[in-house]
């Protein structure tokens, strides 16, 4: 682990992969994920956790299937949002973001129940960070 300050930009500025998270740092059993998103991520659940998204840059969507039915929480910059565990959501903009994920280390960013994975998907718990 990095014993250094990081600088979230330039984090940000040393990948250009979408939906594939560098992980910045660890809390205790948790990553600190970062990531670049535009388009559609794919419909997903995590069976054991909550998921935490805070946007850094842009605009996220996040549809979800609840009891009540399916609705899209849209995120400005700023802006958090947990995605209880269990339910099936599915993040996507229309204009490209920044996002910072708080996720149990090993989390898959596919979840534990998908949809079948587009090849633009990096099917991944999380790269170490390269600066």
């Amino acid at each position: 682990m990095n014993s250094e300050p990081i600088a979230l930009g330039k984090a940000l500025a040393s990948f250009d992969a979408l939906w594939s998270p560098r992980i910045v740092t660890r809390v205790n059993d948790y990553d600190v994920r970062v990531a670049k998103v535009d388009g559609e991520h794919l419909w997903h659940a995590h069976d054991d956790t909550d998921e935490f998204f805070l946007v850094l840059d842009g605009e996220l969507h996040i549809s979800l299937r609840e009891p009540a039915g399916e609705r899209t929480v849209v995120l400005a910059q700023g802006e958090v949002f947990t995605v209880p565990r269990g339910t099936e959501h599915k993040p996507y903009t229309p204009s490209g973001a920044a996002i910072l994920m708080f996720e149990p280390t090993g989390t898959a960013t596919v979840g534990d129940r998908h949809d079948r994975i587009p090849a633009h998907v990096d099917v991944t718990t999380g790269h170490a960070l390269t600066l």
